[in-house]
């Protein structure tokens, strides 16, 4: 029993310590940098890109009777034109969402085709491939 103040004074002291240490360590560490999260990039390829290569077709049916013979595409799409003939006559400028003929809309102007709504059946006009110069 004659050593029970010193071992309680050695123990507040090992608290004392531990409490120094721990409160030195909090005011001394750096703040906290805000992490921004990763963006979000979206990798997904649509179905009607590789459905060709697995012997699928195509959800957009072929235009028989309409001749694209150039495009021109804007950065707002709204403002794109495709150049069009229809059964053989002069080709004709036409801006997106515009009739062709009653009944057909240009839809949608890409860099190599253009999308007709023909009475809601979206039919794919391909723009003719150049091959052979000399």
């Amino acid at each position: 029993m004659k050593r029970m103040p010193m071992i309680t004074s050695f123990m507040l002291f090992i608290a004392l310590c531990i409490s120094l240490a721990y409160w030195v360590m909090q005011l001394s560490k750096p703040p906290l940098r805000a992490i921004a999260a990763p963006t979000q990039v979206d990798r997904s390829i649509p179905l009607e890109a590789s459905a060709g290569l697995f012997g699928g077709r195509s959800s957009f049916a072929v235009a028989s009777n309409f001749q694209l013979t150039g495009v021109v595409v804007a950065s707002d799409p709204d403002e794109s034109v495709a150049i069009l003939a229809v059964n053989g006559k002069p080709a004709q400028a036409i801006r997106t969402n515009a009739q062709v003929v009653p009944g057909v809309t240009v839809k949608e102007v890409n860099k190599g085709y253009v999308l007709l709504s023909d009475n809601g059946v979206i039919k794919r006009v391909e723009l003719p491939t150049i091959t052979g110069r000399k």
